[in-house]
């Protein structure tokens, strides 16, 4: 990782490896992060976003992956670190691809233009593909965007993380009748990904609304869609997330 020298210094300045994990975490602030690293001359070995932004495993720095220890935000300028299981496996689908006629009785010609991971998500519920998957026709996008959350309280383990008010945002957001659906889009093949993009707003939207808060992951490979269907067994356990059902499609037009 080019920002792993920069966490070294973090953790030898800040005596980070002697802290007791087991007990609590360890608080970290931007303010701290900045001082170490002002001698550094590289955004990516200076810049506090961008050294904290560790979204899988394999992009966590070597101090990091070496002492099984992952990074959370819990307020503005203030982060955790934490000892334990900070990502879920997104498994490969290898069930036959469903072929699903879109809804729409057009071409939607822009979606062919360009290929980001927003398009193709947008393209999959314009077809009523994600109202589909989820048996769910009341869905509609409510949600998109940065929002900043409730405060709230966890565990990882014996670890208790108190959150009070971070940023997050979801690349969609869908209400029904009776549930939210949120959904987390990626532009290509994902083994893991940070539990947090999904445990975050599932917190924020569970206690803004007294309804249902189901959680997609969502890629497109090729010219099929992935949707996997997550849901957290324990509201208070970061690590109680599983996986509730997936499927892939191949999107046709209707004759």
């Amino acid at each position: 990782m080019a920002n792993s020298k920069s966490w070294e210094k973090i953790f030898t300045d800040l005596n980070v490896l002697e802290h007791d994990f087991n007990k609590e975490p360890f608080v970290l602030t931007a303010k701290q992060i900045k001082e170490s690293c002002q001698e550094f001359k590289k955004t990516n070995e200076k810049e506090v976003r961008i050294l904290c932004k560790q979204d899988t495993r394999e992009k966590r720095p070597q101090i990091f992956q070496d002492n099984h220890l992952f990074i959370l935000p819990i307020k503005n300028g203030v982060y955790n670190i934490v000892k334990g299981e900070g990502y879920f496996d997104i498994p490969d689908i290898k069930s036959e691809a469903s072929i699903y006629t879109s809804k729409l009785d057009f071409e939607l010609v822009s979606s062919t233009i360009g290929d980001s991971e927003m398009q193709h998500l947008d393209f999959a519920y314009a077809s009523s593909l994600i109202r589909t998957f989820m048996n769910d026709p009341t869905l509609v996008l409510t949600i998109r965007g940065r929002k900043y959350t409730p405060s709230f309280s966890f565990f990882v383990n014996k670890q208790k993380i108190e959150v009070d008010g971070v940023q997050t945002e979801v690349d969609a957001g869908y209400e029904g009748k009776e549930r939210i659906v949120l959904i987390e889009a990626k532009n290509g093949k994902a083994k893991n990904t940070i539990i947090r993009q999904l445990y975050y707003p599932f917190r924020q939207w569970a206690t803004n609304t007294n309804k249902k808060v189901d959680l997609l992951f969502f890629e497109r490979k090729g010219e099929l869609f992935y949707v996997w269907k997550y849901k957290f067994e324990d509201v208070n356990d970061y690590n109680s997330i599983k996986l509730v059902k997936s499927a892939r499609y191949k999107i046709v037009q209707k004759k």
